[in-house]
């Protein structure tokens, strides 16, 4: 059977919930901006929207209809508007949210608006501090393939699918649930998943204890026939699921894990380059087996949780090992972008240190590289230094980093005081990495042209615009495939 297709994006998809409504995106570009906006595309809402630069989601959404300006200004929005939605990062002084807020708009954010979607259908929403997209995009993918036609908005393009988001006329609903600004309090999964919890977000919550509370509240809000996944190995997600504290999950809860005394358990028989093969077992007994595609421990744990959710949503062990086996992941998860001249260019999302582990070392054993050198742009000033003896230690796989400036976003001008990439890089080194910091792309460019031989792997990271390097790589080596 075919496993590449283009999601279905039909009129028939979600219901005429929003037919015909006038809805206008600030932030429009955003990954989760974008996809929700394609939903509502799908539902023929009439979407309108900016953002500050085009790009590949701008074109995208203006070729399905979508009219979206360049830039924010009041006179972006429409003289007749029912909605107005903003992403996480539109600030209160933006222009457009002003001149909505003046006109008496109803105003919504983003995850708001991914509620009132999600309420349209049985809802599978997938939480936790790391593998939100992976996880998410394995079971619409599952979904998808068999024939189950869902509607679901992953925060990455999935090229199995052709599109980050899709408005299906099947019954269940597939989103990412993000612990940011506590957005994802704004939901009402029945099925709720959640992956690990870990600190992170730190700009908006104190510490370790608000972030566990927060997931406790977002598990309470599953209802009583619904269903919480939830790592059974993890210490902070037994905290924020412990019974005789409230708020708390009312409903069956259900672990994953590798361990015994996991529900769903997975038991590895073997890896090859990183990927493994393993037997799943169900409440003790066998439930299937499946040999995964993608490369890292990591991705076993997502793949448990998958299942998971794939059987609750009615699929046989069978096939769920089929499709979950068959996924070959999201854009810039650990994504092969070339190979010439002996030398890899793979391009990674992770930005938080127990993400950026996870991931070189999936690429050491997947790849068996000569050197790999990890090209690292950080993600705010804030989480670089509430974290920075967490990002010191987490490198040991790559033989060389290179670190450029702080991708800075919004985060407060007095943060870029606090810290900066020079100070990661002596904490680097100061735990045995061989790390140097290059201020600008162009230069690490010209530092990494001089640098690659045969069989070395390069790996760009980060969540911000880093991948650009990888591009330049690209272009410069050609590509043998």
């Amino acid at each position: 059977m075919e496993t590449s297709k283009k999601a279905h994006t039909g009129a028939a998809a979600t219901g005429d919930g929003f037919a015909g409504r006038r809805v206008h995106l600030i932030g429009i570009g955003g990954s989760g901006m974008c996809a929700l906006a394609e939903v509502l595309l799908a539902q023929k809402a009439l979407v309108t929207g900016s953002d500050m630069a085009g790009g590949e989601a701008v074109d995208r959404l203006t070729k399905d209809g979508a009219v979206i300006a360049i830039g924010q200004r009041p006179e972006n929005l429409p003289p007749q508007c029912d909605l107005v939605v903003c992403s996480a990062a539109i600030h209160p002084q933006n222009p457009e949210y002003l001149a909505a807020k003046a006109r008496g708009l109803e105003i919504v954010k983003y995850s708001q608006m991914l509620g009132r979607l999600m309420r349209q259908k049985l809802g599978i929403a997938v939480a936790g501090t790391h593998g939100k997209s992976t996880t998410s995009a394995m079971i619409s993918y599952a979904l998808y393939m068999d024939g189950a036609d869902p509607s679901f908005i992953v925060g990455a393009v999935v090229d199995q699918l052709g599109t980050p988001s899709g408005a299906g006329a099947g019954p269940h609903f597939v989103a990412e649930a993000c612990e940011f600004d506590r957005s994802f309090l704004n939901l009402d999964p029945t099925c709720a998943l959640i992956l690990n919890i870990e600190e992170d977000h730190l700009d908006c919550y104190q510490d370790l204890d608000g972030i566990i509370e927060a997931f406790r509240s977002f598990a309470a809000r599953v209802p009583a026939h619904g269903l919480v996944i939830a790592n059974g190995e993890d210490r902070n997600t037994a905290a924020a699921l412990r019974t005789g504290q409230a708020p708390t999950a009312a409903c069956q809860v259900q672990t994953f894990g590798l361990t015994d005394g996991c529900y769903w358990q997975g038991v590895i028989q073997s890896r090859l380059c990183g990927c493994v093969k393993m037997e799943v077992r169900c409440g003790g007994k066998s439930f299937c087996e499946m040999t995964l595609a993608l490369p890292g421990l990591h991705n076993a744990y997502n793949a448990l949780a998958a299942t998971a959710a794939l059987h609750y949503a009615g699929m046989p062990p069978a096939r769920i090992a089929q499709w979950v086996g068959q996924f070959t992941g999201a854009k810039r998860r650990i994504q092969f972008r070339a190979r010439a001249k002996g030398i890899t260019v793979v391009d990674d999302y992770a930005h938080h240190p127990t993400e950026i582990q996870a991931s070189l070392k999936a690429i050491r054993d997947y790849y068996e590289p000569k050197r790999l050198l990890c090209v690292f742009q950080p993600h705010q000033h804030s989480r670089t230094r509430f974290l920075i003896n967490d990002f010191a230690r987490c490198f040991d796989a790559a033989n060389e980093i290179v670190v450029p400036d702080i991708y800075f976003v919004r985060d407060s001008e007095r943060e870029k005081d606090h810290i900066s990439s020079e100070d990661l890089v002596s904490q680097i080194r100061l735990h045995g990495g061989s790390a140097r910091y290059i201020k600008t792309f162009t230069d690490i460019i010209r530092f990494l042209q001089a640098q690659l031989t045969p069989g070395d792997v390069v790996v760009t990271m980060g969540a911000g615009n880093i991948w650009e390097v990888a591009d330049e790589i690209v272009r410069w080596l050609g590509s043998d495939r």
